[in-house]
């Protein structure tokens, strides 16, 4: 088990090792793009190329050290755990999820043209409310998703993936495939109804 001092040392490592590659903040389109409403377009062509590889793993490096707080500070990054390829302008059905399952310790998803293919009946919501690396302010409100998804894509290679996802990494592939589809998280938000009690609703 590494220790957080080691895990920095780790990615400096990294960091500097990749002569080709640097680490440069993404840019991450606002909400009043108006490509952020656009409904995405499948991937026809497998394996993909190596500039979608590389900016995939571009996506996964911020992700990873936007939830590691030397590394948040250090490039002045927002906390995030999951971006849309629409979020970058580019209209493919491309997601990627960087879920940190214990302190420092992550588990990588890249979902290429995922799908959700069965839920549960019961709903849950953030109860702290969700947020969205292109909505760069506080929307109030509680986001109702189902508890439990089953998610099928491909790999960057074509290959048929699935996975089972709860709890927070269900909300996290929800958010994200609504992306795809031109939805930003507050467009569920009830506006007769922003808020619920845990009599009405399971928060986490």
């Amino acid at each position: 088990m590494f220790t957080i001092v080691e895990i920095f040392c780790f990615y400096d490592k990294i960091l500097h090792e990749r002569s080709d590659t640097m680490f440069k903040k993404l840019n991450i389109l606002d909400e009043k793009d108006k490509r952020l409403r656009q409904t995405s377009k499948e991937v026809a062509n497998f394996p993909l190329d190596k500039k979608e590889k590389k900016l995939i793993q571009q996506i996964v490096d911020e992700l990873t050290f936007s939830q590691i707080d030397y590394y948040a500070e250090k490039y002045d990054l927002r906390p995030g755990m999951g971006l849309a390829f629409p979020q970058l302008g580019i209209m493919k059905r491309i997601i990627v999820i960087v879920h940190e399952v214990k302190e420092g310790e992550f588990d990588n998803y890249v979902f290429i043209n995922p799908e959700i293919v069965s839920s549960s009946e019961e709903m849950i919501a953030a109860e702290a409310g969700e947020g969205c690396l292109s909505v760069n302010r506080e929307v109030e409100g509680h986001v109702k998703r189902h508890a439990r998804v089953t998610v099928e894509g491909y790999d960057e290679d074509g290959n048929r993936i699935r996975v089972r996802a709860r709890e927070d990494l269900a909300l996290a592939f929800q958010h994200e495939i609504d992306h795809l589809n031109g939805i930003l998280f507050y467009d569920r938000i009830d506006p007769k109804h922003k808020f619920y009690s845990e009599n009405e609703l399971r928060l986490i």
